[in-house]
C-alpha cells in the first residue's frame, strides 16, 4: 500500500474554537485509527485467509491565518505565523504530546485569532506505528512469507513521508498546499519514538525537557547513584522536587516520600546501545541522562530521535584533548564556537553555516561552574576556558600529519578536540533545541601529556562528580527560567513553522 499527501485528500474536517476541544478531537481520531489497526492486525497475525486492504490515517489539524498577528512580544521566538494562509501538519500520540500541541495552539489563537480545524488526512499509520511499544509480539510468530506480505494489506513506513524537509529549510508548500504548522510530520514523530525505545531501552513517555548527553560511563554510575539517593525516604527525598527515577527496561523507582516505594519494570539482560537515564518531573521538566558512546555517528543518531520530543535544551558533558599549552588536566572548556569536522551532518547543514553560542545556555553554564568550585569571575579563568572546540570523527586523530592538525587548530584557535560536542550542537541548531558544550580536559597529546590508564583513574576520582554537578545546576538554572525565555530566536528561519 502506498500514502497519499495531495492536500485534497483531507476529510471530514471540523471547526474549534479552542486547543482543547481541537485537540479531545485529535485523540478521538488517533485512538479510533490505532484501534482499528492493531484489531485488524492481531486477526492478519493470528488467521489465514486475510482478504482486503486496512487503512487508517493520521490526524491532520490547520490554521487559517487570515489576518497578520498583532506583533507579539518580540522577545519569544515561537507561536505565531509570519505570514498569512493556511498551515497544517499531521499529529500523532496526542496522549504524549498533549501539553506541547496545547501550548503551541493557544498561543495561535492568542496572536491570529480564528478556529483550528481537525480532520482526517490521507497520509496512512503505518502498521509498526500503530503499537504502542512493539509488533515483535505477532511478527515473531509468522512465516516470513506473511511478514513480507504485510505491506498488501496494511500501511508500512515509508521514508517518502519522513524525512527532515521541514527542519532543514529545504521544504516549500506548493499552490494548494498547507505550508508547515510543525517541524514534524507524525510519519517522522513515530519513527524516532520507535528508535528511541530501540536505542536507549526505556520508552519516550520517560524523556524529559532537559537533556545531558556524556560519553562516559562514570558519569553514569554518578547520575544514577544520585538519582536513587533522591529517591530514597528521608530528608533528600522528602525535599526533592522528582517524582522518579527511571532506568533501561523501564525501570522505576518512584519516590518513596511521595506515597510509594515499590519499584517496578525490569533491567534488561544487557544495556542498549545508547542508554537513558531519566531523573523525573511531574511537569516533565527534569533532566534525562544519556550515555551516548563514542563518535559523531551515535551523537547524530540520538540527537535526531530526541528532538521530536521538543526539549528545551540539550548539553554535553563530556572528556576532551586540551590543545592549549596553559590548560591542565581536569580544567574546564566551555564551547563558544565549534569546528566542525566531524562530517555526518555535512549534508543537512553546510559546515560553511556557523552554530551561533545560545548565551542563555552560555550563562548558566559559567554561573553553575562557579558556584559549584567556589572561584570568583575572575579566578574562574585559572580553572576554564571558553573558546573554539573541535570536532572529529577519527579517533586516533593523534597519529595523523602534526603540522596539518597544528596549522588548523592555531588557525580555528581551537582550545579543545573532542568526537561529539559539534555534533550535538549543529543538531541542536538544525533542530532549534538550545544546546551547549561543557568538557573536561582529561589528556594534552599536542603537549607530551597522553591518557593512561593510571591518570585517568586518578582524574576521574577528581573531577567527575564535579562536573556531573555543574551540569544538574546548569538545568535546573535554565528551567527556571521558563521555555519562552530559553528558545532562541537566533534558532528561527525567515520561513518558520509556527510550532517551537
Amino acid at each position: 500500500m502506498t500514502s497519499s499527501n495531495d492536500p485534497l485528500a483531507i476529510r471530514d474536517l471540523q471547526t474549534f474554537d479552542s486547543a482543547e476541544a481541537a485537540l479531545a478531537r485529535v485523540q478521538e481520531l488517533y485512538t479510533q485509527a490505532t484501534k482499528e489497526l492493531c484489531g485488524r492486525f492481531a486477526e492478519y497475525a493470528g488467521g489465514e485467509g486475510f482478504e482486503g486492504e486496512v487503512r487508517a490515517c493520521y490526524p491532520w489539524i490547520q490554521v487559517r491565518v487570515e489576518r497578520e498577528a498583532e506583533l507579539p512580544d518580540p522577545r519569544i521566538a515561537y507561536g505565531y505565523c509570519q505570514e498569512m494562509g493556511v498551515y497544517g501538519t499531521t499529529l500523532t500520540r496526542p496522549d504524549l504530546f498533549a501539553a506541547y500541541y496545547r501550548e503551541q495552539l493557544e498561543m495561535l489563537l492568542e496572536h491570529h485569532g480564528g478556529v483550528i480545524e481537525v480532520g482526517v488526512s490521507g497520509i496512512g499509520i503505518p502498521v509498526h506505528f500503530a503499537f504502542r511499544e512493539d509488533i515483535a509480539e505477532y511478527t515473531r510468530t509468522m512465516t516470513r512469507e506473511k511478514v513480507y506480505a504485510m505491506r498488501h494489506h496494511f500501511d508500512v513506513p515509508d521514508l517518502a513521508f519522513m524525512s527532515d524537509d521541514i527542519v532543514n529549510g529545504t521544504q516549500f508548500a506548493g499552490p494548494g498546499e498547507a505550508k508547515p504548522l510543525a517541524p514534524f510530520t507524525g510519519p517522522r514523530v513515530d519513527y524516532s519514538l520507535h528508535r528511541l525505545r530501540h536505542y536507549t531501552g526505556t520508552s519516550p513517555e520517560h524523556f524529559q525537557r532537559f537533556v545531558l548527553f556524556t560519553n562516559y560511563q562514570f558519569y553514569v554510575e554518578e547520575f544514577v547513584r544520585y538519582g536513587r539517593s533522591l529517591m530514597e525516604r528521608g530528608e533528600a527525598g522528602a525535599n526533592s522536587e522528582y517524582t522518579a527515577f527511571v532506568e533501561p527496561g523501564n525501570l522505576v523507582t518512584p519516590n518513596a516520600n511521595l506515597g510509594t516505594d515499590t519499584v517496578t519494570g525490569e533491567p534488561p539482560p544487557r544495556l542498549p546501545q545508547m542508554p537513558a537515564y531519566h531523573l523525573k518531573r511531574a511537569d516533565g521538566e527534569g533532566i534525562t541522562l544519556v550515555n551516548i558512546g563514542v563518535g559523531p555517528s551515535n551523537a547524530k543518531t540520538i540527537t535526531d530521535h530526541i528532538a521530536v520530543l521538543r526539549p528545551h535544551c540539550w548539553l554535553m558533558l563530556g572528556h576532551c584533548a586540551g590543545l592549549s599549552a596553559s590548560q591542565r588536566l581536569g580544567d574546564y572548556a566551555l564551547a563558544h564556537a565549534y569546528l566542525r569536522e566531524d562530517h555526518v551532518l555535512d549534508a543537512d547543514l553546510p559546515v560553511h553555516i556557523p552554530l551561533p553560542a545560545i548565551a542563555e545556555v552560555q550563562r548558566a553554564l559559567e554561573q553553575a561552574v562557579a558556584e559549584i568550585t567556589g572561584f570568583d569571575k575572575w579566578n574562574l579563568k585559572r580553572l576554564m576556558r571558553t573558546g573554539t572546540v573541535a570536532t572529529v570523527d577519527d579517533r586516533n586523530w593523534e597519529l595523523r600529519d602534526y603540522k596539518e592538525l597544528q596549522q588548523r587548530f592555531n588557525q580555528s584557535r581551537a582550545i579543545a578536540l573532542d568526537m561529539e560536542s559539534a555534533t550535538i550542537a549543529a543538531n541542536g541548531f538544525r533542530f532549534r533545541v538550545p544546546y551547549g558544550t561543557l568538557l573536561c580536559v582529561s589528556d594534552k597529546p599536542l603537549h607530551g601529556e597522553i591518557k593512561l590508564p593510571g591518570m585517568a583513574d586518578h582524574f576521574y576520582r577528581e573531577r567527575v562528580n564535579q562536573h556531573l554537578q555543574i551540569g544538574l545546576l546548569t538545568m535546573e538554572s535554565l528551567r527556571k527560567r521558563g521555555p519562552f525565555k530559553l528558545h532562541s530566536r537566533k534558532l528561527r528561519t525567515f520561513t518558520e513553522p509556527p510550532f517551537r
